[in-house]
C-alpha cells in the first residue's frame, strides 16, 4: 500500500475527501508562490538593509519619511504595513538615534507627525539609492514588458481580495 493510501485509510472518511479536494485547488499554487516570493524578497532586502546598520522596519520608516515634511503615525503604518503598536517602538529607537523627531500639529494636538532630522535626511539620501541599486540587480534579467505584466497581475490579485 502506498504511503498516501495508508494515510487516507487511517483518516476519517469525510475529512479525506474534503482534504483531497481542497489540496487540488489550482489557486493554492499561486498562494504558495506568492508567499515564497515575498519571503525570498524579504530575506534578500533585509540582508542588505542590515549592512547599513538598520533593521528592515527602520529602513521602511526612513524610506517612507524621506522627501516628505513628515507623516502621522497612521500614514506611516498604512504605507509601511507596520502595526501602530510596533511602529511606536521603531519611532522611539529612530528618535533615540537622532534620525527623526516628533512634531505635534497645531490642528490636532492629540497626535504627532514623525519628521526626519537633518541626520535622518542625510541617511535617507545615502541608503535609499544604495538599496534601490541592490534591489535592481534582482530585476535586471526581467524585460520591461515582463515587469509590467507582473505588476498588472499582482494588482488584479490585490483588487480581487479588496472587493470581497
Amino acid at each position: 500500500m502506498s504511503k498516501k493510501v495508508a494515510e487516507e485509510a487511517s483518516a476519517p472518511t469525510a475529512f479525506v475527501g474534503a482534504q483531497s479536494a481542497s489540496a487540488r485547488e489550482p489557486f493554492l499554487a499561486v498562494l504558495r508562490e506568492l508567499a515564497e516570493a515575498y519571503h525570498a524578497f524579504s530575506t534578500y532586502s533585509a540582508t542588505h538593509v542590515r549592512t547599513m546598520g538598520l533593521t528592515p522596519a527602520q529602513f521602511d520608516v526612513i524610506a517612507t519619511l524621506g522627501n516628505t515634511s513628515g507623516l502621522s503615525l497612521s500614514e506611516i503604518a498604512r504605507k509601511t504595513l507596520i502595526t501602530k503598536g510596533t511602529l511606536t517602538g521603531i519611532i522611539d529607537r529612530l528618535e533615540a538615534k537622532g534620525l527623526l523627531f516628533r512634531r505635534v500639529p497645531a490642528a490636532d494636538r492629540r497626535s504627532f507627525h514623525a519628521v526626519l532630522t537633518p541626520a535622518g535626511e542625510a541617511l535617507f539620501a545615502q541608503v535609499f539609492p544604495q538599496h534601490i541599486e541592490y534591489l535592481k540587480r534582482a530585476f535586471l534579467p526581467m524585460e520591461t514588458a515582463e515587469l509590467e505584466r507582473t505588476c498588472s497581475q499582482l494588482r488584479r490579485l490585490r483588487e480581487r481580495f479588496l472587493e470581497r
